[in-house]
């Protein structure tokens, strides 16, 4: 075990899907064994692929085995949030909760696990490959050390940033939650476009990633507005010019805000559908 993470109890796990997968990845790459981790998922063949890929014995529902962890995660769809709460309560009335399901408040798990203690996340998929962002939102009841806990588990997925009032979590959800796929979704169009104009499919593919790669690098670390990077690319007359102003006139960017603001409507419909306490 490494030496960071020397102070990090026994770790449960609900739920065995992407995201549980990815932080569990970067804690055993870490150096943290398998015997750290408690984790219940129903799902048989998910259970397969955690002994396959981590070593991990998965438990097909709760058990006493859970009394023994300091943290649980909470890695459920959020419409089954509610359901997979009962069989856990019991064993863990004294562990730190952390919540990674999008648009369920923190008010709606403190109620149905009997406990203060919860920290609510919203993480991306890049986590899968340690380059994620995920914001954080604590309780009151959760102190420093609890939020350092937090920090130690999350840190092999990419970078934190803890946020209040809790709803700016729907923002959250809304740019960096669904984000990869805003992403992803233009990098479609532009490897088509790519094969459009003569490119196979593997160059188009190629060169898109590496641009949005190179792209986002530069941005990160530049001290520059992306506004002001985009517009020394610009040339007035030339090749960017005519995309960017196609783009303006398509209403582009009007239309990516309207986007994210009707993903952040969305976040807080799901507290509405399956965020209601007992």
């Amino acid at each position: 075990m490494t030496a960071s993470f020397d102070t990090l109890p026994p770790v449960a796990f609900v739920g065995g899907g992407n995201m549980a997968s990815a932080i569990l990845g970067g804690l055993r790459k870490a150096g943290l064994p398998a015997a750290h981790f408690e984790v219940v998922e129903p799902w048989a063949e998910a259970r397969e692929r955690l002994a396959r890929d981590f070593g991990i014995a998965a438990a097909a529902e709760a058990g006493p085995a859970l009394a023994r962890c300091g943290i649980v995660v909470w890695a459920v769809k959020p419409q089954a949030f509610a359901d997979a709460t009962a069989p856990v309560r019991p064993f863990t009335g004294q562990a730190l909760h952390l919540s990674v399901a999008a648009g369920i408040p923190s008010q709606s798990i403190a109620t149905w696990l009997g406990t203060e203690r919860i920290v609510r996340a919203m993480p991306n998929t890049p986590a899968l490959v340690g380059q994620g962002t995920t914001g954080l939102f604590a309780r009151a009841a959760v102190d420093a050390a609890g939020r350092a806990q937090v920090e130690q588990l999350l840190a092999p997925t990419g970078q934190l940033l803890w946020v209040e009032p809790e709803r700016a979590l729907d923002a959250v959800t809304a740019l960096s939650g669904s984000g990869p796929a805003y992403v992803f979704f233009f990098l479609e169009a532009m490897a088509t476009a790519g094969v459009e104009m003569g490119l196979t499919p593997e160059q188009a593919h190629r060169l898109a990633v590496g641009t949005f790669t190179g792209a986002s690098a530069l941005a990160a670390a530049s001290a520059e507005s992306p506004a002001v990077l985009r517009e020394r690319v610009t040339s007035k007359g030339g090749t960017t010019h005519a995309a960017i102003t196609s783009m303006q006139a398509a209403g582009v960017q009007d239309q990516i805000r309207a986007a994210i603001h009707a993903a952040q409507r969305r976040a807080g419909e799901l507290a509405a559908e399956f965020g209601r306490a007992a």
